[in-house]
C-alpha cells in the first residue's frame, strides 16, 4: 500500500479535522476502509495534542519515509511535536544526560539510543517549550535496510489570518 500513497501535508482547525481527514487521505491515495481508520486515529491523535499545547489548528504530516531523513539528532524549533510511527522502526531519541554529552562532542556511539516502538506516541518537547531540555531525536537510519516508514508528525499551526 505504502506504494500507492502521496505524502500528506496539511494545515486544518481540529473543530474540521475528523471530517476532512478522511478525504484528504483518500485524495493521497489511502483506500477508503484504510482512510477512514487512520484518519480517525489521526484525528484522534491531533485532538488531544491540541489540548495539550492549547491550539485550535494543526499541521499534520504523514509521509512514506524510505531514506534516512532526519539522521541526525537534533531538537526541534516548535513548542510541542506529537510523532508517531504507524509502520517500521520508531523515532529514536536520547535521554536529557545523553543530549547534553552529544553537545559536548561525545560520540554516537557511546550513548544510549532510545527508540519508540511501531504504534508508540511521542510527544517532543521542542525549543519553544523547554530552551535549556528540549527532546533531541533522529529519524532511524534505514537506508540501506530497505526499510520504509509511514510517519506522522503533528505540530500546532499558527492560528488563521482573520483577514
Amino acid at each position: 500500500m505504502l506504494d500507492a500513497v502521496d505524502d500528506l501535508a496539511i494545515v486544518r482547525p481540529i473543530d474540521l479535522l475528523a471530517t476532512m481527514l478522511p478525504a484528504d487521505l483518500r485524495t493521497a491515495g489511502y483506500p477508503d476502509a484504510t482512510a477512514a481508520l487512520l484518519g480517525a486515529d489521526v484525528a484522534t491523535l491531533a485532538d488531544a495534542f491540541a489540548r495539550i499545547v492549547g491550539a485550535t489548528r494543526v499541521s499534520i504530516r504523514l509521509d512514506v519515509v524510505e531514506t534516512d531523513a532526519c539522521r541526525r539528532f537534533h531538537a526541534d524549533y516548535v513548542t510541542a511535536r506529537l510523532i508517531c510511527t504507524y509502520v517500521g522502526p520508531g523515532t529514536q531519541w536520547l535521554d536529557t544526560i545523553d543530549a547534553a554529552a552529544l553537545g559536548e562532542g561525545a560520540d554516537v556511539d557511546t550513548l544510549t539510543i532510545r527508540s519508540l516502538a511501531t504504534g508508540d506516541v511521542g510527544l517532543f518537547k521542542g525549543w519553544l517549550w523547554s530552551p535549556d531540555a528540549p527532546i533531541v531525536h533522529r529519524s532511524p537510519p534505514i537506508l540501506t535496510t530497505g526499510e520504509r516508514r509511514l510517519l506522522l508528525v503533528i505540530d500546532p499551526a499558527p492560528a488563521a489570518d482573520p483577514s
